[in-house]
């Protein structure tokens, strides 16, 4: 090693820098590259979103805040659609109200902020009188997931968000057998499924499913028949190999949510 070292030694001691240089910049170049890619399943078609809009209100003011809202709804909903407008029930924190707007894409959203911090009649009616009325604001960007449209009950009921923490992966891992738990659930009958999003912006690898159900008792008797059924308990079971935790929230709908 000595002697091979000493006749090659003087070898690169005589190369120009510039020889070195160029030498190193080909072996560089030459070298294999390792790209992932950062899809990782089906994905829109569309820049369509929504933003799920979660705020926190001091509890002796929630509905003096609804009625308030109620009252210059019109005012916001001029600059972009509001699909649906709650208060929490139960399930986590009460004395919240949960709200989801959609957006064409992200500078349609930009667009209606600019709108709605130059539109004074929303700012001095609405806005600023209602800020004391809030303790914290949660915002979420979500998109449906690509085999799911958005549906409307065919009347009103009350509703159930449940949200899925899903192991790191994208719905390349998980998607399939997540698809196969809902429509279990959906083969049923007892629930109708409203959308279920894949959120962007927030905690990531995270999945919530917006559930229809004509009161809480029928979707409490819907749930005890659905464990008994192999078909759900089969498919839940695959689903639950990518799941890290999940939790729900029972949802009232305002008067003037568009989703009843």
């Amino acid at each position: 090693m000595l002697l091979l070292r000493s006749v090659l030694a003087p070898r690169c001691a005589m190369l120009p820098l510039r020889s070195v240089l160029a030498r190193a910049l080909t072996a560089r170049t030459l070298a294999p590259q390792v790209c992932s890619s950062f899809a990782t399943g089906p994905r829109q078609n569309d820049g369509m979103f929504y933003e799920f809009r979660t705020y926190a209100l001091k509890p002796s003011k929630v509905n003096e805040f609804l009625e308030n809202f109620k009252k210059n709804v019109h005012l916001r909903t001029a600059h972009s659609e509001l699909v649906g407008y709650w208060s929490v029930e139960f399930g986590g924190r009460i004395n919240k109200v949960f709200h989801i707007w959609k957006y064409d894409n992200f500078a349609h959203r930009t667009a209606v902020r600019k709108a709605l911090a130059k539109d004074k009649e929303w700012q001095e009616q609405f806005l600023i009188p209602n800020l004391a009325l809030i303790d914290k604001q949660e915002s979420e960007i979500t998109y449906l997931v690509p085999w799911c449209k958005l549906e409307k009950p065919p009347k009103e009921g009350v509703y159930e968000l449940a949200t899925f923490q899903m192991k790191p992966g994208g719905p390349a891992l998980w998607g399939d057998a997540f698809k196969r738990a809902i429509n279990a659930h959906v083969d049923r009958g007892y629930t109708r499924l409203v959308g279920v999003f894949h959120t962007e912006y927030g905690t990531l690898n995270r999945v919530h499913v917006l559930w229809w159900n004509e009161s809480a008792d029928s979707r409490a008797a819907g749930r005890h028949q659905s464990h008994e059924d192999p078909r759900v308990v089969a498919a839940v079971r695959e689903s639950v190999n990518y799941l890290v935790s999940q939790q729900n929230m029972l949802l009232i709908p305002a008067s003037f949510s568009p989703l009843k």
